[in-house]
């Protein structure tokens, strides 16, 4: 049994997804809510969410190949769709140490305010990159079929002996 599915872009993709978006509510709270560990909580999310979009963009790199040689419309949305996958990267790294730095600042509330501002506002833009890139996968997935196997995966001799009930055939069963 192998725990590591293949492809692993579309298992890795919905991690950073969420933790982006999620550390996104969280600064715009750690904004008004400076107290208790808010702060330090929108900072945990978004460097998760800015590791996971690395992640995501490495596997599907790799994983890309699954999706070349397609029509021509689906390379050039597969194209922005990596490089909107880029921009994620670069906003969400932004965004993760601008909120380093806004819960860093405890001590100094009034400047800890206004970067936690900056954070926000970062990370509002780290969650608009995902939402374009998260757009364009989609759009190769259900609209060009990109990553989809249609085809059966089970062969061999070992399945040709199972009838629908799923019980094993005896060599007096057959027709």
């Amino acid at each position: 049994m192998n725990l590591i599915p293949d492809p692993l872009h579309p298992a890795i993709v919905h991690f950073p997804i969420v933790l982006i978006v999620v550390g996104t509510l969280v600064s715009a709270v750690a904004v008004f809510w400076r107290k208790g560990y808010v702060p330090a909580f929108a900072a945990a999310l978004l460097v998760l969410g800015a590791l996971g979009a690395w992640a995501a963009l490495a596997t599907g790199e790799s994983d890309g190949g699954l999706v070349e040689n397609t029509s021509p419309q689906a390379e050039s949305l597969l194209d922005a769709h990596e490089n909107w996958a880029k921009r994620t990267l670069m906003a969400a790294a932004i965004a993760a140490v601008i909120a380093v730095g806004a819960a860093a600042l405890f001590r100094f509330p009034r400047a800890a305010r206004g970067v936690a501002v900056a954070a926000a506002l970062a990370a509002g833009v780290a969650s608009w990159t995902v939402y374009e890139t998260g757009h364009r996968g989609g759009a190769l997935v259900y609209q060009h079929g990109a990553g989809v196997n249609t085809s059966s995966t089970t062969t061999g001799a070992e399945n040709s002996t199972l009838p629908p009930t799923g019980k094993k055939l005896n060599d007096g069963d057959r027709d």
